[in-house]
């Protein structure tokens, strides 16, 4: 059941609930046209390149991608010099830009749920394992670089 409980799946979710809501239930409510489909666009294209780049990181210190494992490495080069969880900020960019090239107004509270549910789902938890293992590495790399932007 594990294998359920993923970040994709919550994301693939968080988009199936945005695209109902545009497209049976818009109530005539818009972003007001192609800048809503640019700006959508380019945090789509965003969310991407920062899920790439930070899965390129944690490949080349072969480590593990996956939420529930402890990772064998601390990785804090690359993006993850910017930001504590990129793939995370990816997957919320991901939802955003989609939300507003949808015109899915009405599911912009989706957006911060998904934050939530990524925060306390996996976030939290794999901090934890990371402060376990890491110890004064991940303290120092905490105060150095923060946990979302």
């Amino acid at each position: 059941m594990k294998w359920i409980d993923i970040p994709p799946v919550w994301l693939a979710m968080a988009l199936a609930v945005a695209w109902v809501q545009s497209a049976h239930y818009a109530y005539g409510l818009s972003f007001g046209g192609a800048w809503a489909d640019f700006l959508g666009g380019l945090l789509v294209g965003g969310g991407v390149i920062l899920i790439a780049l930070a899965a390129y990181e944690m490949r080349r210190h072969k480590t593990t991608i996956i939420p529930h494992e402890t990772p064998a490495r601390l990785v804090t080069s690359g993006i993850f010099k910017r930001s504590r969880n990129p793939i995370y900020l990816g997957d919320a960019l991901i939802l955003t830009g989609l939300i507003l090239y949808w015109d899915a107004v009405l599911s912009l509270p989706l957006i911060p749920v998904f934050v939530w549910i990524i925060e306390r789902r996996f976030v939290l938890p794999e901090e934890k394992r990371m402060r376990r293992t890491f110890r004064a590495d991940f303290h120092r790399y905490t105060e150095q670089t923060r946990r979302w932007l």
